[in-house]
């Protein structure tokens, strides 16, 4: 009722459990927002069956379940956000708007397990995290973004690039740090410590 209430956002379907990944592979739709515990079948199952399909949709878990376990494995599985369902009506349009436009949403329990989750984050640690090095200075700067859960429109506003070049730079960062979604490569550039030496350097406006 929210959502369809809602201006430019229309539910196309609802569905429970079995039903789920097929409803999606059916209606294909922009956004879906999965629920962890549902009949049958449980939404951390579905949401890792409709990430083999060639063009996922932005998922992001809505629920009541916010312990640490089920947000990681959510955040790991695919999904490009968590939120609970105590989520302010007037919020919950806006977020799944931030969800189509490609951008992460994120309860602030969600984030804090994220923190939690890598409490050395601040100095690189394994393969993975050295592989932010390979990274130009510009996608260093669209990657620090990405991590404040901005949309490919929003980081072309802040540091002056189209979002047509923004949306390359995103794909040659999911490729150098060998990485399937917008998530685990913000979760990469926390791991890696570049969240806290970037500080303001996103400002810059040297076109590169």
């Amino acid at each position: 009722m929210i959502l369809n209430a809602s201006d430019g956002i229309e539910v196309v379907a609802t569905a429970e459990g079995a039903q789920a990944a097929d409803v999606i592979r059916r209606e294909q739709p922009d956004v879906v927002l999965l629920d962890i515990r549902m009949p049958d079948v449980d939404g951390l199952t579905v949401l890792r069956q409709i990430q083999t399909l060639p063009a996922p949709p932005h998922v992001a878990m809505l629920t009541t379940f916010d312990t640490d376990e089920y947000i990681l494995t959510a955040l790991r599985s695919g999904a490009a956000g968590f939120l609970l369902k105590d989520t302010e009506p007037e919020q919950l349009a806006h977020l799944v708007r931030t969800l189509a436009a490609g951008g992460v949403v994120m309860s602030p329990k969600a984030s804090r397990a994220l923190l939690r989750s890598h409490p050395g984050a601040g100095t690189p640690q394994d393969a993975d995290t050295a592989r932010v090095g390979l990274l130009s200075d510009r996608e260093r700067d669209v990657l620090v973004l990405i991590a404040e859960g901005l949309s490919n429109a929003d980081i072309g506003t802040r540091i002056h690039l189209s979002a047509g070049t923004v949306k390359d730079h995103v794909s040659s960062i999911l490729t150098k740090l060998r990485v399937t979604s917008r998530v685990q490569a913000a979760l990469l550039a926390e791991r890696s410590g570049l969240l806290n030496e970037n500080g303001d350097n996103t400002a810059r406006d040297d076109g590169r």
